[in-house]
């Protein structure tokens, strides 16, 4: 598949004067409803994959294979520029330049690479910061290892989370009052602006209210928020599957 016009157009939303809302996706179907409802890109996160893939918390348990894996279904399903979270690369500098490989070659339009010490080490510390040496290495280590110059790399820091709590919780609340606002953000040059990864969340609720409704005792077609037929077909894009199963199956 040809990945490089999405590069392109992801691209061009960082040139122009547009904040976006990317869509928090996890699967091919989370992604074309994403499409279908007029989302300019797509986001998947290290957090969201390793609740799909692994059913974990974000521990930094998935591998860069499953990752990669994931990311190429959700590519494969539907046409917007894709945004992923590669944690820290996986390992160090030359880790770092095979995550940049693996997730080219599936098709993301731009990745970002952090500077944390990852997974956590042992002891009470919890997380802690590489040292700018080792960051700048990393960064270098994955624009090398770039093959396709349209594809985007971006450089993540937590160094901020380092100030004081009271600082922090000061920042927190300003910040999340302006968050919403995109015609602001966007006039102070930011141009993606994650909003949570909500949607899986949410499936995950849906899933348990359908089941225990059926543990319960509840008739199928009583069921509430059943999505309608159509609803799938469109997401499935099963009028597609209907035009190639005429055309190439005989019916």
């Amino acid at each position: 598949m040809h990945w490089t016009d999405r590069r392109r157009r992801f691209r061009a939303m960082l040139k122009g004067d547009r904040c976006y809302h990317p869509a928090s996706v996890f699967d091919p179907l989370s992604a074309r409803i994403a499409q279908d409802l007029g989302f300019e890109v797509g986001m998947f996160a290290g957090s969201t994959a390793s609740l799909t893939v692994l059913g974990a918390p974000d521990l930094i348990l998935i591998t860069l294979s499953e990752f990669a894996g994931q990311a190429y279904r959700i590519n494969r399903a539907f046409d917007l520029p894709l945004l992923v979270d590669a944690d820290h690369g996986y390992g160090n500098a030359l880790n770092v330049m095979r995550t940049v490989q693996e997730l080219e070659s599936a098709g993301v339009a731009a990745l970002t690479i952090e500077d944390t010490v990852l997974p956590r080490p042992y002891g009470p510390g919890g997380r802690g910061l590489t040292s700018i040496e080792e960051g700048v290495g990393r960064m270098r280590a994955a624009l090398a290892a770039r093959q396709d110059p349209d594809l985007v790399i971006v450089g993540r820091t937590i160094a901020m989370g380092t100030t004081r709590t009271e600082d922090a919780l000061a920042r927190a609340k300003a910040y999340a009052a302006e968050l919403s606002d995109r015609d602001y953000l966007a006039t102070r040059r930011v141009r993606v602006a994650l909003q949570g990864h909500q949607p899986i969340m949410a499936a995950a609720q849906a899933v348990h209210d359908t089941l225990k409704a059926l543990r319960d005792g509840m008739r199928p077609r009583d069921l509430k928020g059943v999505p309608s037929a159509e609803f799938m077909a469109k997401a499935t894009r099963d009028a597609d599957y209907k035009g190639w199963t005429k055309e190439f199956l005989g019916g």
